[in-house]
């Protein structure tokens, strides 16, 4: 047997309301720490955005921390997915985690993490995803790719053996959760889904039919 893969209990369900963390955030811990045994990239996450008009966008990003107040991810204030979040400060994200046959879904408001936080990623990144902030606009049209590794090579001139600041156009987000799904592949398409929701001062679970 397959250890990585998830078991039944005992009605067949492999995700069951009844017995999943009343807290969302600590099931998506459980969840989490066990996909990180299963695949390469655990923290990579579908950010799908909306701007004003509700024209919709989709990307991958990387998660860089989570907790009771929210996930965070880290990008360039100046691209598509910034603006579409400064016009429409919502934003889904989805965790696909196929080996366990999972994805999590999580969706809520987005705010900017505070500059001290955004320094603090920045500075533990290597020196040259630093210099890579300043040499792209992101999302903008571009020449070549000769054109950007041109830019790369002014600003590696310019600091030099400096400290590469943040620019103050880079930071990040964090979405606060007001809703999660958890879902579990059933066989024949028979799926277990969890949603949570808040309600009060705490969150609603229940099972959605698949």
């Amino acid at each position: 047997m397959d250890s990585t893969q998830p078991q039944p209990g005992p009605d067949g369900a492999l995700l069951d309301e009844r017995t999943v963390d009343p807290d969302p955030v600590a099931q998506f811990g459980h969840w989490y720490e066990e996909a990180a045994a299963a695949v390469d990239a655990p923290e990579a996450l579908a950010l799908a955005t909306a701007d004003a008009a509700g024209h919709p966008s989709v990307r991958m990003v990387l998660l860089k921390s989570w907790g009771a107040d929210g996930f965070v991810f880290f990008t360039n204030y100046d691209g598509r997915k910034s603006h579409d979040l400064e016009e429409n400060p919502e934003a889904a994200l989805l965790f696909y985690w196929e080996p366990l046959g999972r994805q999590v879904r999580v969706e809520g408001a987005v705010t900017r993490t505070s500059e001290a936080e955004s320094d603090d990623y920045y500075a533990s990144r290597d020196v040259r995803s630093r210099i890579g902030a300043y040499a792209s606009h992101q999302s903008r049209p571009i020449g070549g790719r000769a054109e950007l590794d041109a830019a790369v090579d002014r600003w590696t001139a310019e600091f030099g053996d400096r400290e590469v600041p943040r620019p103050a156009w880079w930071g990040g987000w964090r979405v606060t959760p007001r809703a999660f799904e958890f879902w579990q592949q059933g066989l024949h398409r028979l799926h277990d889904r969890v949603r949570y929701e808040l309600s009060g001062d705490g969150w609603r679970v229940e099972r959605l039919q698949p």
